[in-house]
This record gives C-alpha cells, structure tokens and sequence, in this order.
C-alpha cells in the first residue's frame, strides 16, 4: 500500500519534472542551446499563479491560463533579448549567456519584491483521499497529474497536427533548409520559447499548489532536475523529456520511501552521471558525432 502511495506521489512530482524538461528539449531541439534561465521562468509562473489566486481572487483554473500566458510573453522576451543576438555566436557565449539570463531573473526578483518567501493557500484545490488498492491517495496529486498530462497531451497535437508544430520540426531538422522553403525561422524560435515557457508557468503553478512553499530562489532545484530528466529521456526528443521526468519523480519518491529522503536530491545527480556514462545520448536518443 506504501509503494502505491509513493509511485502516485512519485508520478505526480514527476509529471512537473517532466513540464519543466519540455521547455529545455524544445528549445535544445531546435537552437541547440541550454536555456538555464529555464527554471527561473518556471519561478515567475508560480509567483504569478500566487498572486492571481490570493490578490485577484481567481480560481485555480483562470491562474494557471494567466501564468501560462505570463511566462510565454516572458520567454519570448528573454529569446528576442539575451538569445537572438546570440543566435550565430559560439556555443560556449550562449551557455554562459544563459547562466547570466538566470541569475539576472533570479536577484531582479529579490531585488523587486525581497527574498521572503510565500505560501500557496490550502484550498486552492479541493482535498480528498482517495482510496485505490487499499492505498489513501491524495486527490490533489490525481488532479495535479491530471493537468500535467492534459498539457502534454496538447503539446503532442500543437507539436505533430498544426502549421506551427509543423515548422517546428522542419526548423530542428534543418534550419537553412527549412529557411529556404519560406518559413520564418525568428519567429518559429519565438514560439518555441513561448510554449516551453507557457508549460513551465504551468508548472510553476501546480508546484506551488502541491508543495505550498514558494521563494525566489526555488526555480534552481527543480530547473537542474527537469535538465536531468531532460538528459535521461533524450535531449532534444520530447517524449523522453516526459518519460524522463516521470522516471525521475518515481526514483525519488522511491529513494525517500526506502528511508534515504536526505538523498533524494541527491539521486538526480546520481542518475545524470550514469546517464552520460552508459547512455549518453538518453532513452530515447540515437548517438551522433557533435562538433563543439
């Protein structure tokens, strides 16, 4: 009954890994670049999602939309900024780049509002234990899983069904190529940033919603483990970011069941060094030879 608790909760952790990791693949598939300002975006939509439901009195539905539409203005802001001019730049000017971006978003924010921290109310969503196989589950982490995999499921279809999804792929494979062929490569890069940053505002909201606790600084964490779950699935492969953030949250919520809860940020790490190891290109990554 433990381990059926501890595999939903560990689905559910995962699942935000997994919002998180998508933003990282996409914008890797296509401008081969590691946006680290990722996790710091995914802090701004928790903070937006808290102060949609506690000072506008919006329901959690209404915070999310708004927190997602938030973070994709911001992510495009930031590519048109800090990564646009970058975008025929060595790759090591981008890397760091990107740490700068991050750090940036991380002490602006500090310096704007202060580094106290925040707290989600309680009933935001509504609390149930739910009984499945003789295991108490909470509803929120149903509810929570719910909204991860409706937004993948949307990812899945914007991605393989529309015009935009369509030039997506053509630009990962090809930029020039695709160039050529009449598509706007800027603004297909532009809408990247905006749908990965629209998942990790979504993410950033449920997080706060399920863990309650929020602060400046807290998008460091799980930004470096939704890398990990990203490194693990396959980077650039959207649906090893999912499987791999998943993998991710059940591997710690096994870690913290068997006792070791000290190392559960630990086995992140544990997992990316054995990842590059023995499987550098991911579970679902076919190896090549890359020039740096």
């Amino acid at each position: 009954m433990e381990l059926i608790q501890q595999l939903v909760n560990g689905i559910s952790l995962g699942s935000i890994y997994a919002l998180i990791a998508l933003g990282y693949t996409m914008v890797y598939g296509i401008v081969k670049l590691i946006n680290f300002a990722h996790g710091d975006v995914f802090m701004v939509g928790s903070f937006v999602g808290f102060y949609s439901i506690t000072v506008l009195h919006l329901p959690f539905l209404v915070s999310l939309i708004l927190s997602m539409a938030a973070c994709a203005v911001f992510g495009v802001l930031i590519e048109r900024i800090a990564y646009k001019p970058l975008r025929n730049a060595t790759r090591i000017a981008a890397l760091i780049t990107a740490i700068g971006v991050s750090l940036l978003i991380e002490y602006g924010f500090i310096y704007v509002r202060g580094a106290q921290p925040e707290a989600y109310p309680g009933d935001v969503l509504p609390e149930h234990a739910i009984q499945i196989f003789g295991a108490k589950i909470n509803s929120q982490s149903l509810l929570i899983l719910g909204v991860s995999v409706a937004l993948m499921i949307i990812l899945q279809f914007i991605v393989h069904k529309t015009k935009i999804g369509k030039a997506m792929r053509a630009v990962s494979f090809d930029a020039e190529a695709a160039r050529l062929m009449g598509i706007n490569v800027d603004r297909t890069i532009s809408a990247t940033f905006a749908i990965g940053s629209a998942l990790a505002g979504a993410a950033g909201v449920v997080f706060g919603v399920y863990y309650i606790k929020i602060e400046p600084l807290m998008g460091v964490i799980p930004g470096l483990k939704a890398f990990v779950a990203a490194v693990l699935g396959g980077i650039g492969i959207i649906p090893g970011a999912m499987v791999g953030g998943l993998l991710l949250g059940v591997i710690e919520s096994l870690v913290s069941a068997f006792g070791y809860s000290l190392w559960r940020d630990g086995a992140a790490f544990i997992v990316l060094i054995l990842i590059l190891i023995f499987l550098p290109s991911g579970l679902f990554g076919k190896y090549k030879r890359e020039k740096v």
